[in-house]
Formats: C-alpha cells, structure tokens, sequence
C-alpha cells in the first residue's frame, strides 16, 4: 500500500509506516494524514501484523504540522482540523501491538507528538526533539496533552511546553522520552529487532497490558485491581499462556526472548 506522502510496508509480521516529504523534513500535510488514518484503519484489522514502525525518510522523523496549510478561517475551521488528526492518534495510542518511533533528524510539533504514541522511542544522537507551539501561539496537537505528562511527568511537560526549546537526544533519553539512542546506520536495523522480538510474545497479553497501563494514571486502585483479575482471567485462558507452561515444565525457552540493544 502506497500513498505519495505515506508509505506502507509489511514484512514477516512487522508493519512499517514511513513519513515521506523529505524536502519538507515529512512535515504532515492533508495526503500524509489521510495516509496514516488508511494504514492504522488497516493494521486493527490485520492480525498477522505484530508490530508497527514509524519512521520518517530523508533523515528527518517529522519538523510538525504543514505551517503553510494552518490558515482557518474560523475557531470551528482550526477545530476540525485537529479533529482530523484524533483518529489515527487515538488508535496508535490505544494499538494492541507494540509501536516503535524511530527518531533520526527532527521531531517538532505533531512529529514529537506521533512519536509519543509509540510504545518505544528509539533515536539517533542527532535526533532533536521540540514542541514548538507557543511560539506561533497555538498548543501541543496529536495527543500530547495525554502522552507527555504520562512519558515525562507534568513538571518537565510544563517545561517543555512553555519554554519551546529544542532538546537533543541525550536530554530526551535522561527525562524519560527516548527508550535507547542508536547510530543512524543501526536506528532502522534495531527498530526492526524490537518488533520481531514481539513474534513470540502473547498478543493479547501484550494488548490487555498496554491498555491497563495506559489508564493507570486516569484509574484508581479499585479500578485497575477489577482490571488486572478480569485481563488475567483472559489471558490465563489463551493458546500462548498454555504453551508457555508447557515449554517451562520441559525446561525450553520461552517464545518470548527480549534482545537488549
């Protein structure tokens, strides 16, 4: 699957989604968004993808949203294009598969923003990373609101936010918000390990986790102690809890082996 600006590629279970505007650092513009809702639309309905990439071409992640596009003529014409962008956001964010942003180049605006939908962010040292929204008096888009505080905390959230300054990806790795920090040649290479090591992983162990996780901060202790019995009832019942008992009881390897990078 091909759009212009958005390129989709599948391969031994891993699907990989490529930001694809190099001249204009993969800055998103209306085809890309479209994009990106048309191959996450597909991945939700595709088993047989385990794991997804985000990557951007051209040795840049994503320098935000199209500047030259953001001319509404009204509150409700700004809204809606906003609204536009929730979709994709929300179901990478809510995905019941591992997502892994590999960050070379730029990450500013809504770039910094999709890359915090990712499970694991992973970036090269030149990586930058920066909300730049106060500067053209507007406020951090794609899901940021939720995403950052949960990954860095609200201190350094505010932080970033009204300074607008850029960080590196050093800074980025010490805060919380870049998982590991890899050489341009080996960034690629590397985000296709993780995905593949999520071949023998449960599925949905993996989903019922992401999704407990992902309201902890919202939930309180009743809530999420109901949701930690019902998703065990779920998962202790699956093919891949019961070969993982039968594989340890003959004293074999789980399917599941983490590859540290």
């Amino acid at each position: 699957m091909t759009h212009d600006q958005l390129l989709f590629d599948v391969k031994d279970g891993v699907a990989t989604l490529t930001l694809n505007r190099p001249e204009q650092k993969n800055a998103l513009d209306l085809p890309m968004r479209d994009g990106l809702d048309d191959a996450v639309r597909r991945i939700r309905q595709d088993r047989d993808i385990r794991a997804v990439i985000l990557r951007g071409a051209g040795g840049d992640f994503c320098s935000g949203g199209d500047v030259r596009g953001m001319s509404p003529r009204s509150a409700e014409d700004g809204r809606n294009r906003i609204d536009d962008l929730h979709p994709f956001v929300s179901a990478l964010i809510d995905l019941d598969r591992p997502v892994i942003a590999a960050v070379d180049g730029v990450a500013y605006g809504a770039g910094f923003s999709l890359a915090l939908t990712a499970d694991f962010v992973i970036a090269t040292p030149r990586a930058r990373f920066c909300l730049p929204f106060i500067k053209v008096g507007l406020v951090p888009d794609c899901g940021a609101f939720y995403t950052l505080p949960r990954v860095i905390g609200l201190s350094r959230s505010k932080d970033l936010v009204f300074t607008g300054r850029e960080i590196g990806a050093d800074e980025a790795q010490r805060i919380g918000a870049v998982f590991e920090i890899h050489s341009p040649d080996a960034l690629y290479q590397r985000a296709e390990q993780i995905a593949q090591s999520f071949s023998g992983a449960s599925s949905i162990a993996f989903g019922l986790s992401k999704r407990a996780l992902n309201m902890s901060l919202s939930s309180d202790l009743r809530t999420l102690l109901e949701m930690e019995s019902a998703a065990q009832g779920i998962a202790c019942t699956t093919q891949a809890h019961q070969d993982a008992v039968q594989r340890f009881k003959e004293k074999q390897p789980a399917r599941f082996q983490w590859v540290a990078g």
